[in-house]
């Protein structure tokens, strides 16, 4: 089990790596050519710019119960269609309840856009948001780390 994180303008891989180190879990950094994020002791996959490398790259190195920071929808039901865990930096957990949604909402944000029109971008960061996504964090890294445990016991059986 690994954490991948979608890097390109995330706020939260410092506090990530930390959380992530606390449950001894291995980390992997994701990030084009120019947004290079890197970290001390930490693996990162540096690939070239272009529309979507990062998320393919990403999720070509995803296994059943990964967790996935990122902030992409689409990447997202990608990473659950092959049984990862993805979350926003904002600590929202994308599931099979709420993804349809948020793809929804992403394709009439991007046809307004297309037409000339203007949507909201996101709030200013707050130290809530910090909050929400450590706690949130951490239940996912307990859930997948007991998914996992469960899974290895009864394959041994």
């Amino acid at each position: 089990m690994k954490v991948l994180i979608d890097a390109d303008a995330c706020p939260v891989v410092d506090l990530a790596l930390s959380i992530s180190s606390e449950f001894e879990i291995e980390t992997i950094l994701f990030c084009d050519t120019s947004h290079r994020v890197e970290r001390d002791n930490v693996i990162t996959i540096i690939v070239p710019k272009g529309p979507d490398s990062v998320d393919f790259t990403l999720v070509n190195a995803l296994s059943k119960h990964d967790i996935v920071i990122t902030q992409d929808y689409g990447l997202a039901a990608m990473v659950l269609a092959r049984g990862g865990y993805p979350i926003d930096q904002n600590g929202r957990e994308m599931s099979d309840e709420n993804i349809e949604r948020l793809l929804d909402m992403r394709h009439v944000g991007q046809k307004i856009r297309r037409a000339g029109g203007r949507t909201r971008g996101p709030k200013k960061r707050t130290q809530e948001n910090n909050i929400s996504f450590e706690l949130k964090f951490r239940q996912i890294c307990e859930r997948a780390i007991l998914a996992q445990k469960v899974e290895e016991s009864k394959g041994e059986k």
